[in-house]
């Protein structure tokens, strides 16, 4: 079955929109067709959560709630989802939801201008969690700034919601959302908007025979790189296929020597995966972007779009980690470090895609990353640095350096790594090898870091993991 429409659900009804403009956001059709403006407009690149909206979906016949950027994502992504504004948390009795009292009691509103996306980022966290501690409230609200520094009432009103009844009119109106919802048939999207065409296809089967008749097509997963082409570059794009209903795509394979992740697997689902067997892959995924970037940004994504500072490619590199490659005809599998080629080249052929991701297990390595930018979290990197060292009785054995933002693609330091392969691991045998960086890589000057800069703090990354590995001293700040 195939439609021209999208569906959603939104104060009880379903809406129904026939073939959309597929470049339109979330947020100009809040704005502009529902005339609620409680959803604003501060970057339009993800990046302030002054836009913040809730979407439910059912998931196993149960309803799950996600924050995400509205000014980033394209309308056709509502379909079959329940859309939540700021304008809907109130009751129909004009009773303040729980979140909203507690803003008002702890004077966690200034100005005002990003109050609501803070609760409703606030809101997804009451949704998914019954108990909210520090680390919590700290990632929920990451993705939110306040430019009047009103972080604290913020926080406290968040705390405060752990002696809340958790029960609110959401939750006394979940059988006829989720029955709504069912009402909602899964179906293939095609839409034909003026010059622009979207299609979204449930099977792979059903994509492969789209692909055979439309060729120079955008492919859109979580959509956080492709969309800034309209709402920053102020482009268009003519032909966009979205990944986000193949559910072939959507899985994460664990066995003991190494974990697929489908290309439909959002960020947020995978750190919580890698978190046992990498822990500093997880931190550093907490910190690649806020709650609604890794809530619909993917792993396959990230590395399809190639960007030199994109923070889970130098960790995917050091561990080796090979990628699935999705043709018109077969699977093909090659290592990641051969799949950029330069900046924002990579070997996708048209109509190729990223079908998964291999990760090894090696627990027996030492692996540790690090992420160095100018805000602590939610920000883009100046410097990443990845390190998967095998050593025994004090011998590196094996020693695998990744490093992003040093170089048009992300890549390997491969003069370090045949220096460092069978020395003794020792202080004096970093300080000897460090200088290589300057061999390996011509870092950019760009308005995060200037060369000298990357080329300083590339070095001593390394001497930090060193100091970590070896145990002189714990050079932590997270």
């Amino acid at each position: 079955m195939v439609s021209n429409t999208i569906q959603f659900i939104y104060n009880d009804d379903i809406i129904k929109l026939k073939n959309p403009d597929p470049n339109r956001t979330i947020l100009d059709f809040i704005r502009s067709d529902l005339k609620q403006k409680g959803t604003k407009e501060g970057c339009a690149e993800g990046g302030c959560g002054a836009c913040t909206v809730v979407l439910g979906e059912l998931k196993n016949k149960k309803l799950h709630y996600k924050s995400i950027n509205s000014c980033i994502s394209f309308l056709p992504m509502i379909d079959k989802k329940h859309l939540i504004l700021i304008e809907n948390l109130s009751n129909k009795k004009d009773n303040l939801h729980p979140i909203q009292e507690a803003m008002v009691k702890f004077h966690g509103s200034q100005c005002g201008f990003c109050t609501p996306g803070f609760v409703m980022s606030m809101f997804a966290m009451y949704k998914n969690f019954s108990k909210f501690n520090e680390e919590t409230i700290d990632e929920t609200l990451s993705g939110n700034l306040c430019r009047c520094t009103g972080y604290r009432p913020i926080k406290d009103a968040a705390k405060s919601l752990n002696s809340q009844n958790l029960y609110d009119h959401f939750k006394k109106n979940e059988k006829k959302i989720i029955n709504l919802l069912t009402k909602i048939k899964d179906r293939d999207i095609e839409i034909s908007y003026k010059n622009k065409k979207y299609f979204a296809p449930k099977s792979l089967s059903n994509l492969k025979k789209i692909l055979k008749k439309n060729s120079n097509t955008k492919f859109l997963s979580g959509g956080t790189d492709l969309s800034l082409e309209v709402t920053k570059k102020r482009g268009e794009i003519e032909k966009i296929i979205s990944l986000n209903s193949i559910k072939e795509l959507k899985f994460i394979k664990k066995t003991k020597k190494f974990i697929e992740v489908g290309s439909g697997v959002s960020l947020y689902e995978f750190q919580n995966v890698i978190k046992s067997y990498y822990p500093d892959f997880y931190n550093i995924l907490k910190r690649y972007g806020s709650v609604q970037i890794r809530n619909v940004g993917t792993l396959a994504g990230n590395i399809a779009t190639a960007s030199p500072i994109g923070d889970s490619l130098p960790l995917l590199l050091s561990l080796d980690s090979k990628i699935k490659i999705q043709t018109s005809r077969f699977i093909k599998v090659i290592p990641l470090s051969e799949f950029f080629l330069s900046y924002r080249k990579t070997k996708l052929k048209k109509g190729e895609f990223l079908y998964s991701v291999v990760i090894p297990i090696n627990k027996q390595n030492h692996f540790k990353a690090y992420k160095i930018s100018r805000r602590f979290d939610d920000d883009i990197s100046s410097v990443c640095a990845s390190f998967n060292f095998l050593i025994k009785k004090n011998i590196i054995l094996d020693a695998k350096i990744a490093y992003g933002g040093m170089s048009e693609i992300p890549k390997r330091a491969p003069k370090i790594e045949k220096a460092l392969t069978n020395s003794i691991f020792s202080e004096d045998t970093f300080a000897r090898v460090k200088n290589l960086i300057d061999t390996d890589f011509s870092p950019m000057d760009d308005m995060r870091a200037s060369k000298n800069y990357r080329s300083d703090v590339a070095k001593n990354l390394m001497m930090k993991f060193f100091h970590e590995v070896s145990g002189q001293k714990n050079l932590r700040v997270n």
